[in-house]
């Protein structure tokens, strides 16, 4: 019988390889750069018989049975700790029957068979140079809040729509059949119920409790933009496709001079030197734009999770994440630095978790969704910071924004601040409800009715921008019945910034930031609670009202904030950062074919990747 040690010495080498496997080829083919299909839904199937073995739970019980009562050492707590991260693992995965391990199997065929479908869907939409032209999702949703014209705008969202019902009559409809099933096997109600307490380790009910809270705080706010934008604009102004050009489209024309794509490279890496946020000798592959057959929403995920080895040696994080930006299109750039930000905040978070064993800085169960979430869309948040604004947002010529546009750009989009959330909220209301259906209830026509329905409670509008149906997530039986863990998030995320605003009185280039994330929310991955983070962190338990309250500002407020933040910026000494890099093995590829990469520098990658789009996208670099 193996030691305990032994036990967990082979957890940790044996999962390295089924995990390294999976993403690897999860990465080439949802980058087009491989269409094995069916050696992904292998490695696929492998990694989830390896995470739901029942032998492989009973191994590691039997191995803390075995560790004696009272921990003699610094060794025995250290094992003991590996070992209860992996039954917290195995816990959240496990499958306890034969009959839902045979749905499971079913299930990874299904959506594999839908994924190589999808990937050859062609969607088209009329550009801004009035030209009908194949377009990626990032396409459709960055021509329906810019192109002036409102058939084109209408084009967009025409191809969404038609996305909806080619997903419902290619196999939707079967998996979630299928999940419910799966569900059930394993003594679940229903695949929403299931994913809730695997994911969040709560009950649908206690997070309906919060959402529901947060729906009925924001509420006013939303209707309220709604009258208002329609008197201002007429009642066209809601429609589906009209909305987002309404809110933001002639601000995102006017910013856009200011978010070059090409030098969108080089302010990230600056931006997250001073915060003093590091990658601990992480290997990171970015690739960046639109290509045909490539997956068309960003993503991060790591074939390699970082961990301190049984010797004690630092292995350090394989990491890959990716946007679908179309450099020459209006928007582009701002949707490249915010991916950037979004994406490579994962990243950092998977790159510093220092435990001693990779089931910690993995991104599945027991991971929650919100908890990792938060890490990325914190550092997308200062994206709109007006600080942060003034020291990065410059045009060509090297101007800074103006202060006239950032109020602009308050003006537009304060006002459905509530919207943008609610848009976020609509999806769990619509999956919780799509998953109480019966099989027999089950058609394109009801599921489309239900999804009319939630948008036109939550949203306040008929059809949202973004259809339900056409979002990705909902495809992919990881993020599935989990796009909650995006609100839940952005609550941590305020109440985040409210304790670093409180502590130091700012966020932008504030390199205590990066350190303190570090030590509270990165350090111990998924061996901590998302609750407990935010204590460690803010001395305060989870809640939702500092997103609300943002929600619920007036533009007058929202832009006195932002006044006091330039003028505060413009009176602070900002230090250089003590590093000139981030301490990661950078890579900058386009599918097989490789654009910059850091072997030089941070800085020398930067140049390499704006000649790159310069030479590629000569009208766009800035």
């Amino acid at each position: 019988m193996p030691s305990a040690r032994e036990v967990f010495d082979n957890l940790n080498t044996d999962y390295l390889t089924v995990h390294k496997a999976k993403e690897d080829l999860f990465w080439d083919t949802y980058m087009a750069v491989s269409n094995d299909d069916a050696g992904f839904a292998r490695a696929e199937q492998a990694y989830k018989n390896f995470i739901s073995d029942p032998a492989r739970l009973a191994a590691v019980r039997g191995a803390l049975a075995s560790l004696p009562a009272t921990d003699l050492d610094d060794a025995t707590v250290e094992l003991r700790h590996g070992l209860t991260g992996w039954l917290a693992l195995f816990e959240s995965n496990i499958i306890d029957s034969d009959a839902a391990r045979q749905l499971m199997s079913e299930l990874i065929k299904l959506e594999s068979d839908l994924f190589a479908k999808r990937r050859d869907l062609v969607l088209r939409h009329i550009n801004e140079a009035g030209q009908l032209e194949d377009a990626t999702l990032s396409m459709l949703s960055t021509n329906l809040a810019t192109n002036p014209n409102e058939a084109a705008r209408k084009s967009s969202h025409d191809a969404l729509m038609s996305l909806e019902r080619w997903v419902l009559e290619h196999g939707l409809l079967d998996i979630v059949k299928l999940r419910n099933a799966f569900a059930r096997a394993q003594g679940f109600d229903n695949y929403f119920d299931y994913k809730v307490r695997k994911n969040e380790q709560m009950s649908a009910d206690d997070l309906f409790s919060i959402l529901d809270d947060f729906e009925a705080r924001t509420r006013e706010a939303n209707l309220r933009a709604l009258r208002e934008l329609a008197q201002t604009h007429g009642a066209d102004a809601t429609q589906p496709w009209n909305l987002r050009f309404f809110v933001s489209g002639d601000v995102t024309r006017q910013l856009d001079p200011y978010f070059s794509f090409a030098k969108g490279l080089q302010r990230w890496v600056r931006s997250f030197l001073h915060l003093g946020i590091e990658y601990r000798a992480a290997t990171l592959q970015l690739d960046l734009l639109e290509r045909k057959g490539k997956y068309q929403n960003g993503f991060c995920h790591g074939p390699v999770p970082s961990f301190f080895d049984a010797r004690g040696d630092w292995v350090a994080g394989q990491i890959n994440f990716t946007a679908d930006a179309k450099p020459d299109q209006v928007g582009s750039g701002a949707r490249a630095i915010n991916t950037l930000f979004h994406e490579g905040g994962h990243a950092a978070h998977m790159a510093n978790v220092t435990q001693n064993s990779p089931c910690f800085s993995q991104e599945f169960a027991p991971t929650s969704m919100a908890y990792a979430e938060t890490q990325s869309m914190f550092c997308d948040s200062l994206l709109d910071d007006a600080d942060w604004l003034k020291r990065y947002a410059h045009n060509a010529k090297g101007e800074a924004i103006p202060d006239e546009l950032i109020h602009e750009s308050i003006r537009a989009r304060q006002p459905f601040a509530a919207f943008a959330e609610r848009a976020i909220l609509v999806v769990p209301v619509f999956e919780r409800a799509l998953y109480r259906l019966n099989d027999a209830q089950l058609t394109p026509e009801r599921v489309l009715a239900l999804a009319r329905e939630c948008e036109q409670r939550i949203l306040g509008v008929a059809v949202g921008p973004r259809p339900l149906l056409a979002i990705p997530h909902l495809l992919n039986q990881e993020s599935a019945a989990a796009y909650h863990g995006y609100l839940l998030a952005n609550m941590a995320v305020y109440q985040t910034r409210a304790y670093f605003e409180r502590e130091y009185g700012y966020l932008t280039d504030n390199p205590a930031i990066g350190p303190a994330l570090a030590e509270h929310y990165w350090a111990r991955g998924n061996g901590i609670s998302h609750n407990d983070t935010l204590l460690s962190l803010t001395g305060e338990p989870f809640n939702a009202k500092y997103l609300a309250d943002s929600c619920n500002q007036t533009v007058e407020q929202a832009w006195a904030e932002a006044r006091a933040k330039i003028a505060a910026a413009a009176e602070r000494d900002y230090p250089e950062p003590p590093a000139n890099d981030l301490f990661a093995n950078i890579r900058i590829v386009h599918g097989a074919e490789l654009i910059a990469d850091n072997n030089e520098s941070d800085h020398a990658m930067c140049q390499q990747f704006e000649r790159w789009v310069g030479e590629h996208y000569p009208t766009t670099v800035q």
